[in-house]
C-alpha cells in the first residue's frame, strides 16, 4: 500500500525549480490545534491514516457486500483494487497538479472527494456502482497523499523532520489495521452503507480541521521567501512533458517502478483477501478483522526496520533479496496444500510476509533519489513509481482471485504470488544504485 510511502517522498516532491526548506519559521498555530496539543504535521499523519481507512474499508465488508450486492470472488477483487486506478493512470499528473494547486488545497480536495464518493454509496444497489465510486476514491487518494510528505516537509523544522518523516511512513499499515478492527464492529450497528458514510465523515472532519490548523499556501511561502535565499535559476518553465520524457528514457526510474508494482500486487492479494479466507475457516468477522489488522499493522515494522538499516550502510539490494525472498516463501506457506490442517504456521507465514516485505517500499523510495536521471525529476520518477504500483494493486487481486475460482480453491495462488517475487529478485539484480546526475 503498499504501501508506506513517507521516508523519502518529501525529498522527491520538491517543486521542479524550488530550493529545498532549510530552516522554516516557526508557524502561528491555530486556537484549536494549540487547545489539542497536536502539531500541524501531526494533524497531516492523522489525514494520511483516513485515507489509508478508505483503502483498507473493503475487505472487513467483503462477506457482507457478496451477500447484499451479489459480489463474485472476482469483483470482489477489483473492489479490492479499483480504488488504485485512478494512482494506476495518473499518478505523474496527480504530483504535478499537487504542486501546481498548492500542498494544502490538494489535501483539502482529496479529502472532500473521498467523503463525497462515500456518501453516494448509500444509492448503490449493484456492484458496477461501487466500483465506479471506488475509482474516484483513488483519485482523492492520490491527490491528498502526494501533497501530504510536501507539506509535512514545509511545516517542521529540518531536526524535526526525521521523525515526522517515519511517523507518516507508517501511515498505510496504521489506517488499514484500523479499518480492519474497527469495520467489523461498524458493519455489524450500521451495515456496509453506514460504515462508508462514517468513513466519510471522518474525511470531512479531517478536512475541516486541515482547513483551520494548517497555514495557506500563500502563507507559508511568505515564511519561506523570508528565510531562504532565492533559488538559483532553474529549469522550471520547461514544458511539463519534458522531465516526464527524461524519466522514461532512462533504465533506473523503470526499474524501481516495476519493482514497487510487483511488490504492490502482493501485498495486496494476500492482505486483502485474509477476511474472506478467515470467514470460508469459520472465523468470526471480529476474529478475521483482528488478525488481518496485526498483518497489515506490522507491514509498519519493516518501514522502519529498513530505514535504519539504511541509515546504518547496509546494501539496498540485500534488503530487496530479503523482502522478495521472504514474500515468495510467505506466500507458498500461506497458501499451499502443504500447510494445510496448520493454521499457526500460515498466520506466522502471513506476518513474515507483510512484516519483511514491509523494508521494500522505504528501499525503493530511497532509491527513487538515486536513479532519478537528474535532480528536476526526482519527482516525476517517484510519481512514474506510483502509477506502476497502483498498476500491480489493481491487477493483483483480480489476478489472484481469478486463480482461485479456476482451480476451485486459494491452493494454487501462492504460484501467481512467487511468480511476482521471483520477479523481483531478478530486476533487483540489474538495479545500478547510482546517484542522479
Amino acid at each position: 500500500m503498499v504501501y508506506a510511502k513517507g521516508l523519502f517522498s518529501a525529498i522527491s516532491q520538491t517543486p521542479v525549480g524550488q530550493a529545498p526548506a532549510q530552516k522554516p519559521q516557526p508557524m502561528q498555530r491555530s486556537a484549536l490545534t494549540s487547545y489539542l496539543n497536536l502539531p500541524p504535521a501531526g494533524i497531516i499523519i492523522l489525514s494520511g491514516i483516513v485515507l489509508a481507512m478508505h483503502v483498507g474499508k473493503i475487505p472487513p465488508a467483503l462477506p457482507v457486500l457478496q451477500h447484499a450486492l451479489n459480489v463474485s470472488l472476482v469483483q470482489a477483487g477489483f473492489l479490492l483494487s479499483a480504488v488504485q486506478l485512478a494512482g494506476m493512470a495518473l499518478g505523474v499528473l496527480a504530483g504535478m497538479t499537487a504542486d501546481r494547486i498548492g500542498l494544502r488545497r490538494s489535501l483539502l480536495i482529496g479529502q472532500l472527494i473521498l467523503a463525497t464518493a462515500s456518501f453516494a454509496a448509500m444509492a448503490v444497489t449493484q456492484p458496477i456502482g461501487l466500483l465506479l465510486l471506488r475509482a474516484l476514491e483513488g483519485m482523492g487518494f492520490l491527490l491528498a497523499a502526494l501533497a501530504a510528505p510536501s507539506l509535512i516537509r514545509q511545516l517542521v523544522r529540518p531536526s524535526q523532520l526525521p521523525l515526522y518523516l517515519g511517523l507518516w511512513s507508517t501511515y498505510m499499515g496504521t489506517g488499514i489495521a484500523l479499518a480492519l478492527l474497527g469495520g467489523p464492529l461498524a458493519l455489524h450497528w450500521l451495515g456496509w452503507q453506514g460504515w462508508w458514510v462514517l468513513l466519510g465523515l471522518l474525511s470531512c472532519a479531517i478536512a475541516l480541521w486541515v482547513r483551520y490548523a494548517i497555514p495557506s499556501d500563500r502563507t507559508r511561502a511568505h515564511a519561506a521567501q523570508a528565510s531562504v535565499p532565492p533559488a538559483p535559476a532553474a529549469p522550471a518553465q520547461l514544458p511539463w512533458w519534458k522531465p516526464l520524457a527524461l524519466t522514461l528514457r532512462h533504465r533506473g526510474p523503470w526499474q524501481v517502478a516495476l519493482l514497487f508494482a510487483l511488490y504492490s500486487s502482493q501485498w495486496l492479494a494476500v492482505i486483502g483477501f485474509l477476511p474472506a479466507l478467515y470467514a470460508q475457516a469459520g472465523l468470526g468477522a471480529t476474529q478475521a478483522g483482528a488478525l488481518t489488522a496485526l498483518a497489515s499493522f506490522i507491514n509498519v515494522v519493516g518501514n522502519i526496520t529498513a530505514g535504519r538499516l539504511l541509515q546504518q550502510g547496509w546494501c539496498a539490494r540485500h534488503l530487496l533479496w530479503i523482502g522478495f525472498s521472504c514474500m515468495g516463501v510467505g506466500a507458498a506457506l500461506i497458501f499451499g496444500l502443504w500447510t494445510e490442517g496448520q493454521p499457526m504456521l500460515r498466520y506466522l507465514a502471513v506476518l513474515m510476509f507483510s512484516a519483511v516485505g514491509g523494508m521494500i517500499p522505504t528501499v525503493l523510495f530511497s532509491l527513487a533519489v538515486r536513479v532519478a536521471p537528474n535532480e528536476y525529476t526526482v519527482s516525476t520518477t517517484v510519481g512514474w513509481m506510483q502509477q506502476c504500483s497502483s498498476a500491480g494493486q489493481f491487477l493483483g487481486a483480480p489476478l489472484v482471485a481469478w486463480v482461485a475460482s479456476q482451480v476451485g480453491g486459494w491452493h494454487w495462488t501462492w504460484a501467481l504470488t512467487g511468480t511476482a517475487a521471483c520477479l523481483g529478485l531478478w530486476i533487483a539484480r540489474r538495479v545500478r544504485f547510482q546517484p542522479h546526475r
